[in-house]
Parts: C-alpha cells; sequence; structure tokens
C-alpha cells in the first residue's frame, strides 16, 4: 500500500492542472441520452453536457455518438451532481469557422444550397455559417442582366435562384465580424483561365451581346477552334464592352448602340486572370483622324448640347465628333448662376472652335457671338443676363417683324371682312327696301293701298 508520501511525489512528477471557467479541455463521450451527453475528462472526472447546449446550432452535438473525441468549454468546475458542465457551442463555433479558413486557404469547393435573396445578392449556409454569395460572384449561367438595371427586376430573377444547389469557393472568413464571402464564378476560373489562356490581346472574337448594363455590354463568344453554334452555356465564355470601347462618340446609354442577342464582331483589349476586356469600336475607322478635314480653330459651327455638367455642356457636332465648353466659355458673358440658365439640352446652338486634340479626342468650344454689334451685344446680353447665340437673336427680330407684318395683314382681311358684312346685309335688306318704295308710289295715287285692305276686311267679316 502506497503511502501518503508516495501520493505526493506523484503529485508532483505529473501534476494536474485544474481548468478554470472558460477554459478548453478534451474528453472522450461516454454516453448518450436524450437529455445529456457524458464526456470523460479523464483525471479532470466526468464532464456533462446538457440544456440548451444540446443544441448548438451548429449540428455538432446532434452528430455526437459514444467514443467520439471533442473539445468543449468548461462552463462551472462542479455542479450540483459533481459533474464539470460543459459547453460545445463556442468550441464548435471556432472549430467551425477553424475549418471553413481551412477551406479557404485550399480553395476547396464546397456545395450549399440557396436559402434567400435579396437586391445585393444569395444567403447560403456553410457548416452552420450563414455566409453570403455577391451577385457580382455569381457565374455567367446564372448572372442577372437587365437592360434598364431595375433593382427589383434583378430581384426578381435573383429569386427564381432560391432552392438551387451551387458549387462554391470562399473568398472571406472574418471571425470577428463574422462574415463569409462565397463565389460561385471562382469554381470556373482554374478552368477557364486555361481556356482564355488560348486568346491573346488583339485577337477579333465573333460574339453574341448577352447582356446590356449602364456601363456597358456583356458579350458570349466561343472557345478558340469552336463555333458559337457548337458550344454550349457552360463552356461559353464572356467579356465586357465597356461603354467606351462601344462606340467613338459619346454615349449616354448603351442600349442606343447595341441590343441583347445582338451579333457582334468585337477585339481583345485585355486579359486580367478570367476576366476579358473588349473593344467594338477599336475595329472601326477612328473619326478623329481626319477631324481636321471637317474642323478647325477658328470655326463656327452648329451643334447640339447632349448633356450639362457643373463643370460645362457636352455638344455634339455631328454623330462622331463631340466636343466640350467649359462652363467659364459660357458664364463669362453672361450674368447667370448656371449653365441651365443659358443653355437647353437637345437644342442646337452656334459654336466657336477653340481648340482640336485628336490623339486624346479632345475639343473645345465657346458660343458664338453675334459679330455686327461686337462688345456693345455682349455687354447689352450680359445686362440681360441672357446669351444669345449667332443667329439667335436675328431669328427673334425676325419673328417680332413676322408678327407685326401678319397684324397689319389681320387689319387688311379684318376691313375686307366687315365690308362684306355690310354688303350681306345691304343684300338681305334690299327686298324690303324696294317693297317700301312701292309703297311709297301707291301712296302718291291716292288711296289705293288702303282700300284693298278695307274690302278684305269685309270680306273676312
Amino acid at each position: 500500500m502506497r503511502s501518503i508520501q508516495d501520493m505526493d511525489k506523484l503529485i508532483n512528477e505529473a501534476p494536474v492542472n485544474i481548468p478554470k471557467v472558460g477554459d478548453l479541455v478534451s474528453g472522450v463521450v461516454v454516453a448518450v441520452t436524450n437529455s445529456a451527453i457524458y464526456v470523460d475528462l479523464g483525471v479532470l472526472g466526468t464532464g456533462i453536457i446538457m440544456g440548451r447546449e444540446m443544441k448548438d446550432g451548429l449540428g455538432v452535438v446532434e452528430k455526437l455518438k459514444e467514443g467520439d473525441g471533442i473539445e468543449a468549454t468548461v462552463v462551472e468546475i462542479e455542479n450540483e451532481d459533481g459533474y464539470m458542465e460543459l459547453s460545445v457551442r463556442e468550441a464548435a463555433y471556432e472549430k467551425t469557422w477553424s475549418e471553413l479558413e481551412r477551406k479557404m486557404i485550399e480553395g476547396e469547393t464546397v456545395s450549399t444550397r440557396i436559402l434567400e435573396a435579396n437586391r445585393g445578392g444569395l444567403m447560403v449556409e456553410i457548416n452552420g455559417i450563414y455566409g453570403f454569395l455577391p451577385v457580382s460572384q455569381l457565374s455567367h449561367e446564372h448572372y442577372p442582366r437587365v437592360e434598364d438595371g431595375d433593382k427589383n427586376k434583378i430581384l426578381q430573377l435573383l429569386l427564381k435562384l432560391v432552392g438551387l444547389e451551387v458549387s462554391v469557393k470562399i473568398i472571406d472568413v472574418d471571425v470577428k465580424e463574422e462574415k463569409l464571402i462565397v463565389s460561385e464564378k471562382a469554381t470556373y476560373e482554374e478552368k477557364e483561365k486555361a481556356v482564355i489562356g488560348e486568346f491573346q490581346v488583339g485577337d477579333i472574337i465573333d460574339g453574341v451581346v448577352s447582356g446590356v448594363v449602364d456601363f456597358g455590354a456583356f458579350v458570349k463568344f466561343a472557345p478558340k477552334r469552336k463555333k458559337i453554334e457548337e458550344t454550349s452555356e457552360k463552356e461559353m465564355l464572356e467579356g465586357l464592352v465597356h461603354i467606351s470601347e462601344l462606340a467613338w462618340q459619346l454615349i449616354e446609354n448603351p442600349q442606343s448602340v447595341v441590343k441583347t442577342g445582338e451579333k457582334v464582331r468585337c477585339k481583345i483589349i485585355d486579359i486580367d486572370g478570367t476576366r476579358v476586356s473588349l473593344s467594338i469600336r477599336a475595329l472601326i475607322d477612328d473619326p478623329w483622324s481626319k477631324i481636321g478635314d471637317k474642323y478647325k480653330n477658328g470655326d463656327i459651327v452648329w451643334g447640339e448640347v447632349t448633356k450639362i455638367n457643373p463643370f460645362g455642356a457636352f455638344v455634339q457636332l455631328d454623330k462622331d465628333i463631340h466636343g466640350l465648353a467649359h462652363v467659364s466659355e459660357i458664364l463669362s458673358n453672361a450674368k447667370a448662376k448656371s449653365l441651365a440658365d443659358i443653355l437647353e439640352v437637345n437644342k442646337k446652338y452656334r459654336w466657336k472652335i477653340l481648340s482640336i486634340e485628336p490623339e486624346s479626342h479632345r475639343l473645345g468650344l465657346a458660343l458664338a457671338w453675334e459679330d455686327k454689334k461686337g462688345e456693345k451685344e455682349k455687354e447689352e446680353a450680359s445686362a440681360q443676363s441672357t446669351v444669345f447665340p449667332a443667329g439667335e437673336k436675328e431669328k427673334k427680330e425676325k419673328g417680332r417683324d413676322k408678327k407685326k407684318k401678319a397684324g397689319k395683314s389681320d387689319g387688311k382681311n379684318g376691313k375686307e371682312k366687315d365690308a362684306d358684312v355690310e354688303n350681306k346685309k345691304t343684300a338681305l335688306e334690299k327686298p324690303v327696301l324696294k317693297k317700301e318704295k312701292i309703297s311709297a308710289s301707291h301712296a302718291k295715287n291716292g288711296k289705293a293701298q288702303k282700300q284693298p285692305e278695307k274690302k278684305s276686311t269685309k270680306q273676312a267679316k
């Protein structure tokens, strides 16, 4: 029989670290009941998982069986029954996030179900943790393309994906913020990189517009050495034609240039991983290269105002060339608070070309003033806070002259109309006057007119 001294010696040689509340301990499940799970903690005794800890929300407890090794957090050193109370909720939570981090680092593809949708993307669940799948991270197949960019229409398309099983990769894990971001298109990246790698910047591709958005148009095209007609939807590649690469002229609405389903020819201008940038205008002659044949500095030209910004007005000279009239070039000649007080969108004015820069596609403009009255006219227009571009003032004056002439003409026509009325009135009155003359002639012959009247009266009696 060992003495007390021997026991002290053993304890000193193999000291037992007594855990504190919140510490993590390891053990083996020895029994599982409906109300509790018992865990063998070795020299620390027996631990128990009970109450609300039986449902950790991550599905870890529900899967435990006898013989399973687990890690748990100490909730109470010793309860009324002498057991060490444990919690797997916190331990399982930390373990789950660690597992998610591992999956992200290793680039593992996981399968998940779409639970719900909102305007920004879709909600998914992985290992009991809710994650977010942004719209921008959807595959070509599931990406919602709405031409007018209506968020409600986008949401309707996303709602159709709820309940769908998708394969995703974890692209961001933040335990402190409890943020989990996943990507569907990332699962295709390796395969797409290999296929896109066969293309080079400068290659020409034939494709079909798959969607038009505010910032440009998406174009689907087939892998190299394959035709679109022979390529399945999943094999199709996709690139973006930015709004600035649709045409040489200034574009406000991409839908005015291309439509969904339209066949187009594009040039590859950039490849960044799986992102392919395309250009339609690169295959069209640059009208700015020959701008010197049409316009020169100092020319007075007509141009339509297409857009007004705080810094100036965009002016379309023809279908290919546009210019900018800086706010300082316009307001300097008029006492106005804003360009909107002087110019109107979709209205044409005469402009003076101040500068032409073909390389950077820039053309500076200023409103063209009347030359006849020179500075005096500018001062008058400035005092009235009104700008009369060349030709506008003459039009207004001619309009006034026309109105005056029209007024005189109306006066003449009015007199002629009055004369006609008088003539008609006279014509209507002539029979009456004729009758009166007959009556007067009878009166001269005595009582010839009155006697027949008396006779007719006696006959009536």
